[in-house]
């Protein structure tokens, strides 16, 4: 009997922080489903986070990552010691640290294809190297990616400057059924740092721009019911697979260990009565924001699941989480990090408090949960514009006169999303359009396919 033909490979490389491993290994497993052998490739760090974090919730390595995911880990040029925070320090040292040590595992493995974070676009030199090709991963919307094209003529118009500072604060309107974005809300203009932080990081954007037609297809977590117009405004062929999703098991994507005890507590809850509140991974509170959110959400009187990550608040110790949870006692639970995904589909679910990050984005829309909307900086302040004036399936959280978002601004605005029919509605609608978009003959379904039968080209 001859011997089966052995399953073509692939390299996926995220750009090293938890909302770019988690859309690119929801990939990796969809890849594997349709017969390739993938090599995941982390940094250092990261990767000995993902072991420690499968072990602490029960999990063992080759158990989680899906049989053909090979999790593969090189160093990302900073000290043990370093700031992983300062992403765009963290940016700049990773071409010299792991470009040589890619081509070294692409010759090793006779790599022919590199699904790449956008964000990881310098991977593009590996073309002229070793001869691979090269699809592009968007971990935010096809939206912000046709913007980030249009940076220099937005520079050049006088719309924005060299560090993203809004200087004309110009309506932008990418096609005719498309939303209106303000100056003011682009995502570079909206990143939390120094005007010399934002003006490194728009230098590499304008830089990396004309080596992205480079790239023979751009793969993006969207769906065409949603942004059909603007994906084919991208730079090279586009295709839309979202919303993805995560195994029912745990996945090698996590970076913090997921509390799975927090379904069981959602099994008791009433249906359609939970808060469900999570700011992704790089949302920080200071101490009086935490201190209006924990109070509006006991106002609130309804029950709640807060995810509060071990750095997502400045100052504030396992002490006043202890005193928190005990003056909520079992209306509310708070949980370190949550399976996001398996909570979004639980039926106690009624809403979302978020930052509005595109994953959770498309996990909100994929399981037709209304979102109160709390954006932190970059992409999230035009996702909110997505969910509150395109989709209608939310509302914005809104500070008072002196910037303030106060626990009654909290309860009232839970209050008026539950009580609304036509927000849930419409989340509901978008849920269908979603699942449809995902199921065979489904536009992000067909996409995919056309995605596997190009990486299987040689």
């Amino acid at each position: 009997m001859a011997a089966a033909p052995p399953r073509p490979r692939v390299m996926v490389l995220p750009f090293p922080a938890q909302g770019h491993v988690m859309p690119l290994m929801e990939l990796s497993h969809r890849l594997v489903d349709h017969g390739f052998e993938v090599d995941f490739v982390n940094t250092d760090f990261n990767h000995a986070r993902i072991v420690t974090a499968l072990a602490a919730g029960g999990g063992e390595t080759r158990a989680a990552a899906h049989a053909g995911i090979h999790l593969v880990s090189f160093p990302d040029g900073m000290g043990p010691d370093g700031d992983r925070a300062d992403i765009v320090r963290l940016a700049q040292g990773l071409p010299a640290a792991m470009l040589g040590r890619l081509e070294e595992l692409a010759r090793a493995q006779r790599t022919r294809w590199v699904v790449a974070d956008v964000s990881m676009n310098w991977v593009l030199d590996l073309a002229g190297t070793v001869g691979v090709r090269v699809a592009l991963f968007s971990t935010y919307s096809a939206t912000v990616f046709a913007l980030r094209t249009l940076i220099p003529k937005m520079i050049e118009d006088g719309i924005i400057d060299e560090s993203a500072d809004v200087r004309r604060n110009e309506k932008i309107k990418l096609s005719p059924n498309m939303p209106v974005i303000d100056a003011a809300d682009l995502p570079w203009s909206k990143f939390d740092g120094s005007p010399e932080i934002r003006r490194i990081m728009v230098k590499g954007i304008v830089k990396s721009n004309p080596t992205l037609a480079r790239a023979d297809t751009i793969v993006c977590n969207t769906f065409h019911a949603i942004e059909s117009e603007v994906l084919a405004l991208l730079p090279t062929a586009a295709l839309a697979v979202g919303p993805l999703e995560a195994p029912r098991s745990t996945s090698a994507s996590q970076l913090w260990p997921e509390d799975r005890a927090c379904l069981v507590w959602l099994d008791a809850q009433p249906p359609g009565s939970v808060v469900y509140v999570a700011f992704g991974s790089f949302t920080v509170f200071d101490t009086a924001r935490l201190q209006e959110l924990a109070d509006g959400l006991a106002l609130t009187g309804r029950p709640f699941l807060w995810v509060v990550r071990p750095n997502f608040a400045n100052g504030v110790d396992q002490g006043w989480l202890d005193k928190f949870r005990c003056r909520v006692g079992d209306t509310g639970l708070v949980v370190g990090w949550a399976p996001q995904q398996r909570v979004l589909s639980h039926p106690a679910v009624a809403c979302f408090i978020s930052h509005c990050g595109w994953n959770s984005t498309m996990e909100g829309v994929r399981h037709g949960v209304p979102f109160l909307c709390w954006p932190y900086f970059a992409d999230q302040f035009l996702n909110q514009k997505y969910i509150c004036d395109v989709w209608g399936t939310g509302l914005r959280i809104r500070a008072n006169e002196r910037g303030v978002f106060t626990k009654e601004e909290i309860r009232d605005k839970v209050n008026q999303l539950l009580a609304d029919d036509t927000i849930r509605a419409r989340a509901l609608s978008l849920k269908r359009a979603a699942c449809e978009s995902i199921t065979d003959g489904g536009s992000s379904h067909q996409d995919l396919l056309k995605l596997v039968n190009l990486l299987k080209e040689q």
